[in-house]
């Protein structure tokens, strides 16, 4: 049996229920099982629950027509509110109105140049926005279990590398001080009140369906594509976790369900990461190889400011505990990606109108399933 059959299968005895999940502009709930989902995460693990058959509330705070969410026709698969995470008296409504009971809260203002430029809609988005669904999560009778995507940011600068889950929180910075706070917050709704949170720690996320072109995964394709050389913002030394959005998936759903088994302690987080760090130059070096544009070499700026220059994750724990593992290493983590944006581009070009994509892009709306072939428990599992 796979973790993800055990997942549908333990759930489907079990009378309908509903999910919940958040992204920087969105809540998105799956169905049966109740949860909620954050950023290009989202939409990838939004269409995984959806395609599980589970009943997806989603809160939406803009819409954007390019975005996965619209390209996978999520829109007609899932049920949509329209809202802000900050508003706890909408996030109470939601939790009660469509009795959640799993919430994947990946809601999030998660781009660090915008949290250097307004430090108070980061905070508000990141801090307020996580007490509001814990708290109405509190006062819920029917959640059994949030996820709660912290990020390896809110470890700060730390003189002992990698981060593991026992190193403290020590943000300095407006984004890392929100991701710090907020996880801070899910540990104690855990071990003050009892709420059933499991926190995730990830590294740099990536693959299809995120548009903003200051990340250096998206922003370095499209420059390729486009025939330019890719920009780096810092000097290009920062070492990094590069992680691909469907292991994140993977991480996510494991997760809740060993939540939802009792197998994870409430208040417990995880560090989630291929554990194979590499520079930004690299990153975009690598990306230019597998796209043999080798000869467009990066711009290198160096205006990057208030960043971390070393920051990666030991998953030592999800391992061991967990038996968890990535599937995808970084190339091919890429080559998904990079086929992902190229799709995009080609409909976007033949299009009448760039915001208008006719169809959706044929990428992997799901683990491959020679990828999701673990079994539900043990060493192989993941």
């Amino acid at each position: 049996m796979t973790q993800w059959e055990s997942w549908h299968e333990r759930r489907s005895n079990q009378p309908r229920s509903r999910q919940r999940c958040s992204d920087k502009h969105r809540l998105a709930a799956p169905a049966r099982p109740r949860h909620r989902v954050h950023r290009p995460a989202r939409a990838w693990l939004t269409d995984y629950l959806a395609g599980q058959l589970a009943d997806v509330v989603g809160l939406v705070r803009d819409s954007v027509p390019a975005s996965n969410f619209y390209r996978l026709r999520l829109a007609d698969r899932v049920t949509t509110v329209r809202g802000s995470i900050e508003d706890y008296a909408l996030m109470s409504r939601i939790l009660s109105e469509y009795e959640i009971e799993v919430i994947f809260h990946l809601a999030a203002q998660p781009i660090v140049g915008v949290a250097n430029a307004d430090p108070v809609g980061t905070l508000e988005a990141n801090i307020t926005g996580t007490w509001s669904i814990l708290d109405a999560a509190r006062r819920s009778k029917r959640v059994r279990a949030v996820i709660c995507a912290s990020s390896d940011k809110a470890y700060g600068t730390q003189t002992e590398l990698p981060y593991r889950e026992d190193a403290p929180l020590i943000g300095r910075h407006p984004y890392d001080v929100s991701k710090s706070c907020a996880d801070l917050i899910a540990q104690m709704y855990a071990h003050t009140y009892g709420v059933p949170v499991a926190i995730t720690r990830c590294g740099n996320f990536y693959g299809g369906g995120d548009l903003n072109w200051n990340r250096i995964v998206p922003g370095t394709i499209r420059s390729l594509i486009d025939g330019q050389r890719p920009i780096i913002r810092s000097d290009g030394t920062m070492l990094r976790d590069y992680f691909y959005i469907l292991d994140a998936v993977q991480a996510y759903v494991m997760l809740a369900e060993r939540l939802l088994a009792g197998e994870v302690t409430p208040g417990e987080a995880y560090n989630f990461s291929n554990e194979s760090p590499v520079t930004v130059l690299e990153i975009a070096q690598r990306i230019g190889k597998v796209m043999r544009c080798e000869h467009l070499e990066p711009v290198i700026l160096n205006e990057a400011s208030n960043e971390i220059p070393e920051q990666y994750l030991s998953a030592e724990l999800a391992r061991t505990r967990l038996g968890w593992r990535p599937r995808y290493s970084i190339d091919e983590g890429l080559l998904e990606t990079i086929a992902w944006y190229r799709t995009f581009f080609d409909e976007l070009a033949q299009q009448p109108s760039a915001n208008t994509p006719a169809s959706p892009v044929p990428a992997p709306t799901t683990v491959p399933p020679e990828r999701a072939t673990v079994r539900a428990g043990g060493p192989g599992r993941a």
